[in-house]
């Protein structure tokens, strides 16, 4: 009796043992299916590209320029800004001149402190702007200001008055609201307006009082025809005698 009783335990420990082969087997088989059905990465399967060649930045130029422009002399970077602000006509703060043209006043405290004191710069505590010889913006503001000068105004003293000043200037002598006349160092532009008062040298004045003049001026035509100048007509020698162009006071 004790004898069956083990050999059903040793039957049922076979049924057991037979029982855990098969399902380790089958295990083996769907773990083996699973790696073969999932692809591997791309980075294990095929091979890294070469690594693309170091190139220096496109933008190296410009920041080797930019360099080139914050190490330049204070003055040379002052000049920059003014041909900036006279170029643009706009009143621009540091970070807006900085953008622009790369000149860094907070970086700089000698470019800023010279800038706000430069006579072609206005600074009103926030933003830059080209300052002009003369407060100028069109037509006929220049008209009015040459009329204040009735001894002439140097046109270089309004050449950066505002951008197309210089067709202005043509324009109105050319409507004959001004004079533009040049001498051998520059051109000066007068007003055409013979009510305005000259003032004459005292030295011109005491030579031209030293010139012996005859009392009658009918004399003076007579001298102008001994010396080859042609006479003129009844009506201008008419008035000759009763104008003196003589009088200067």
């Amino acid at each position: 009796m004790a004898l069956k009783e083990q050999l059903d335990k040793f039957n049922k420990q076979q049924v057991k043992c037979q029982s855990t082969l098969s399902s380790i087997a089958s295990s083996r088989e769907r773990s083996g299916s699973s790696r073969q059905s999932v692809p591997l990465p791309a980075a294990i399967t095929q091979k890294k590209p070469d690594a693309a060649p170091v190139k220096f930045s496109n933008d190296t130029e410009r920041l080797q320029n930019i360099n080139n422009i914050r190490k330049a002399p204070v003055g040379a970077q002052i000049k920059r800004v003014i041909d900036l602000l006279f170029e643009k006509r706009l009143a621009l703060t540091p970070e807006q001149i900085n953008e622009l043209c790369y000149v860094d006043m907070h970086a700089n405290k000698a470019v800023f402190d010279s800038l706000r004191k430069n006579p072609k710069a206005h600074y009103d505590g926030r933003r830059f702007s080209y300052k002009a010889t003369h407060d100028v913006k069109d037509k006929s503001q220049l008209l009015s200001l040459v009329s204040k000068y009735p001894d002439g105004i140097a046109v270089v003293d309004l050449k950066d008055a505002y951008p197309n000043v210089i067709e202005d200037l043509k324009a109105l002598s050319a409507s004959e609201d001004i004079w533009l006349l040049s001498n051998s160092q520059e051109d000066i532009a007068y007003p055409n307006n013979f009510k305005c008062e000259i003032k004459v040298d005292d030295e011109f004045k005491a030579l031209f009082r030293d010139i012996d003049i005859p009392s009658d001026m009918l004399d003076c035509g007579e001298g102008a025809t001994e010396d080859r100048f042609k006479a003129g007509d009844k009506h201008c020698r008419e008035e000759s005698c009763c104008t003196d162009p003589w009088h200067i006071e």
